[in-house]
């Protein structure tokens, strides 16, 4: 059975026109991607089809495809960026080397594994695994390294309460200061990308360093003085109570210094307002008045309507009634290139599935966030859910150009929309064979 449906798979389905004149084939892209077929009574068949890359014509790219076919994929998202080598030039990594008596090597080696190498291994975790979120919210990520330093810090501060358990509490303050160290790198040079509006990226970078030199400068003769203070040097509580007190002014400035940060970019969270705001006033709030709405603190998957991307086909249709109206959703979808459908939580709350097909761009997901804005504000006003997704599509096609405008208007870059489409899981819409 598998042998003959791979084959038909091989051989592109071939079936007869007339069983598929309302039929789609969907291609659910993967290292093994599964063909679906639905027919005309809806049932959905399914085929592995073996992937055949196509030429791209770049001699470079098909050059480091060749050297890097041996790694691992998963290997290779870990530690190369996203979409290399396409979108990057050549790359190199230098090794150093160590000398040294084997007294000093020994104890270098039990430190760096004791203590500094598991904060390495923090960072190290961090740029393979989240490298590619720094770029849609670097407020977000600046602010929670600030987060997670501070509780390394914590760990530093009790070590003189257990000093029997000095290198694992060490250990777990390197680790934490590590993370954030790594979460505060990445972000900081989008942000530092930002104020560089004339492409003087390196004096900006230049001259924040003088101003962080200044302040640990600052800071270090504030310790000094602390410490050679009797009151607190010599108790215990006031001088916790003193780092805390320092650390909550810390993190309150750095919370205020990025609330006035203004991004004329459009990433989720601004999109989310932005969206909103058009599809119950049909006006959208300028680049000031919405960078001071975004939360910083809050997580996408705490905001309402809950919008969850890259789902699976048989998430999509799980279930006899999106089962038994699969083909009327293919048709409603065919003049965009994603599929959205609404899973109603309870009667006040709803959230939203949406798959993307081969060929999406951020414009693509900017408008599956409007038609969720719109149902999120008129679900209920119908008993048939067709109905509703049929009418929010005709809503975002008359009123998406406006919004387009508005923002183009408002001063807003429509052109670099920080809208990342989901890349491990796409739908191939193949035309019926005539």
């Amino acid at each position: 059975m598998y042998s003959q449906r791979q084959s038909e798979a091989d051989t592109g389905c071939k079936l007869d026109a007339s069983d598929l004149k309302d039929s789609v084939e969907l291609v659910v892209g993967a290292l093994h991607p599964l063909m679906y077929v639905i027919d005309n009574d809806s049932e959905m068949k399914m085929f592995l089809e073996e992937h055949v890359p196509t030429n791209t014509g770049s001699q470079d790219l098909d050059i480091s495809n060749m050297e890097l076919s041996w790694l691992p994929k998963v290997i290779k998202d870990f530690v190369l960026p996203s979409g290399y080598p396409g979108n990057r030039h050549h790359m190199a990594v230098g090794v150093g080397s160590f000398s040294g008596t084997s007294a000093a090597a020994s104890a270098a080696a039990i430190r760096w594994v004791s203590k500094d190498g598991i904060g390495a291994l923090g960072r190290f975790f961090i740029g393979g695994r989240f490298g590619n979120l720094f770029d849609d919210d670097p407020k977000q990520w600046r602010m929670y390294a600030d987060f997670v330093g501070s509780a390394g810090s914590i760990f530093d501060l009790c070590t003189p309460l257990y000093p029997s358990y000095f290198l694992p509490l060490a250990s777990l303050g390197n680790l934490a200061k590590a993370v954030g160290r790594g979460l505060k790198d990445p972000s900081f040079r989008v942000i530092q990308n930002h104020f560089a509006i004339a492409g003087n990226l390196g004096d900006v970078a230049a001259k924040e360093e003088v101003w962080e030199v200044a302040a640990e400068l600052l800071g270090l003769s504030l310790g000094i003085l602390a410490l050679d203070t009797p009151g607190i040097s010599k108790s215990y509580p006031t001088l916790a109570l003193t780092w805390l007190s320092v650390r909550i002014l810390h993190l309150w400035f750095r919370y205020q210094s990025l609330s006035v940060l203004q991004f004329n970019t459009i990433n989720l969270k601004r999109a989310r307002i932005l969206v909103n705001s058009h599809v119950l006033h049909c006006t959208v709030p300028g680049i000031n008045e919405c960078n001071r709405m975004e939360s910083i603190l809050l997580w996408q998957r705490f905001l309402r309507p809950r919008i969850i991307f890259e789902v699976s086909l048989e998430e999509m249709i799980n279930g006899r009634k999106y089962r038994s109206m699969i083909k009327q959703l293919l048709h409603l979808y065919k003049g965009e290139k994603y599929f959205l459908v609404v899973n109603q939580l309870n009667p006040t709350d709803i959230q939203v599935f949406v798959s993307f097909k081969e060929g999406a761009t951020s414009l693509s997901v900017f408008r599956s966030v409007w038609q969720t804005y719109w149902l999120y504000q008129n679900w209920g006003w119908s008993d048939n859910i067709f109905d509703q997704l049929e009418q929010s599509l005709v809503e975002l096609k008359d009123r998406f150009p406006d919004l387009l405008q508005q923002l183009t208007d408002a001063g807003w870059d429509t052109n670099n929309l920080s809208l990342k489409v989901p890349k491990e899981m796409s739908i191939k819409e193949l035309p019926a064979p005539s």
